[in-house]
């Protein structure tokens, strides 16, 4: 089920609000880590944060290798927050190192052609992306939040708010 891991690729689970991209990338952690691979899942913002305060305390290499080391690194919501232009870099410095030796997957509510305004820098967005997508399984969700979906059958919030 998760031979893409195994191959350093990318899998991005793209999609509005409520839609389930967490919970696919949940399960598809656990399933990695049923099968003995190492996982780690971290919000966007927490991994950036992380980032930035390494880089300010001299200690970005040390972070970036332990973000290296799981064979399946899970990054949660990118997109809900634009990135400050210095840890679009940072970011894309652990793209690179990561890039094909261990796998990533992101969600992010945002459409891949739309990454140049969450990184505020199109050149970096497309630095990244030239490698998130070289090897790559797109799933684009579609579809109404289903948290959304239980309040309007509860009769909590009318039919027509999405």
């Amino acid at each position: 089920m998760c031979r893409w891991i195994s191959h350093g690729d990318t899998l991005l689970l793209l999609g509005p609000p409520g839609v389930g991209k967490t919970h696919l990338a949940v399960a598809l952690g656990r399933e990695a880590i049923r099968q003995n691979q190492s996982v780690l899942f971290i919000p966007a913002v927490v991994l950036l944060t992380q980032l930035v305060k390494a880089h300010q305390k001299g200690k970005l290499e040390e972070k970036i290798s332990y973000y290296n080391k799981p064979k399946l690194l899970i990054i949660d919501e990118l997109g809900y927050l634009p990135f400050d232009p210095k840890a679009s870099h940072l970011f894309f410095q652990l793209v690179s190192r990561r890039y094909e030796k261990g796998s990533i997957l992101i969600t992010s509510n945002r459409s891949i052609s739309e990454w140049g305004d969450v990184f505020g820098d199109a050149v970096v967005a497309t630095a990244i992306l030239d490698r998130l997508l070289h090897h790559s399984h797109v799933i684009t969700i579609r579809g109404d939040s289903y948290r959304l979906k239980e309040k309007r059958r509860s009769g909590l919030l009318k039919a027509d708010v999405k």
